[in-house]
Order: C-alpha cells, then sequence, then structure tokens
C-alpha cells in the first residue's frame, strides 16, 4: 500500500498564462507570494530549466528543515520540481489557459518517508498545509493580476 499523498488545488486568475508562469518561475515574484515561512534559495544560479536546483527552507524558531529541489519537467507554463528531503515527491505548476484568462493548477504529491515526522505531519500540519497553498494561490493570484494591469 503506497503511503502518497496528494493536495491539489486550483484557481482562476484574470491574467495571461506567460503572467501566471512568471509569478512561479521568477524568484523575487515568487517571494512577494510565498508563506512568509518559507524561503526559496538557488543552489549556484536560479534555474528554471530541468535540472535546475533550488532549496525550501522552513523558517522555524529551533530547525530549519530543507527541501532540496531540482526541476524535473518545464514546459512553457508547466514546472514540475521534485524533492527530497523531510517529504519526497514532486510539486507541479501548471497554467491552463481559459477565455477569461488563466486557471492555474498546484498539485503537491509527496510521500513522508520516516514514520514519526510522518504521525507527527498527518496529525498537526496536513490541514494547515493544504490551507497555506490555497492562501498562496490567493496571493499568486493578486501578484498575477496586478501584473496583468500593469503591462
Amino acid at each position: 500500500m503506497s503511503s502518497r499523498q496528494v493536495f491539489e488545488q486550483s484557481i482562476l486568475i484574470r491574467a495571461n498564462s506567460t503572467v501566471v508562469e512568471r509569478c512561479f518561475t521568477d524568484l523575487e515574484l515568487m517571494h512577494q507570494w510565498l508563506n512568509p515561512m518559507l524561503r526559496c534559495e538557488p543552489v549556484d544560479v536560479w534555474d528554471t530549466n530541468v535540472g535546475g536546483r533550488c532549496r525550501f527552507v522552513i523558517k522555524l524558531p529551533l530547525f530549519q528543515p530543507t527541501l532540496k529541489t531540482v526541476v524535473l519537467e518545464r514546459e512553457p507554463g508547466l514546472i514540475v520540481w521534485g524533492f527530497e528531503g523531510y517529504f519526497k515527491g514532486c510539486d507541479r505548476w501548471e497554467c491552463l489557459p481559459e477565455p477569461q484568462g488563466t486557471c492555474l493548477l498546484n498539485r503537491f504529491e509527496f510521500e513522508i518517508p520516516n514514520p514519526l515526522i510522518k504521525f507527527g505531519f498527518n496529525l498537526f500540519a496536513a490541514s494547515l498545509t493544504q490551507s497555506d497553498m490555497e492562501a498562496q494561490l490567493r496571493r499568486l493570484k493578486q501578484v498575477a493580476e496586478r501584473l496583468s494591469i500593469i503591462s
């Protein structure tokens, strides 16, 4: 039996796919909508092409868990980050053009190999993670729609 979990959300954004894509591939724009407790750092240089590496660090007072990521798939309007650390899995961001703008789909698929961390996550953090993903999409929507007006 697989212990893989999937969290998936989507949001309609009144901006074209190019603008929406910039929001999840441009590091400065990402920091405008990412959870303030989450920091994204490039490994060497920022690169969103296949093979590009970065790390996501959760800024906690006593310890800072880190996910090492690598771009697994990249096409216009799509990026899939593979990650390893306290989670193993992938985070897919995909733009789906709509008549009113862009539907942004975020699919977070993961396993937690350590049973103790898995227990703690499921008990305390699973619902918070889903809520945070929804809040991040709302913030990303604001950034993209603001950029769309400026452009």
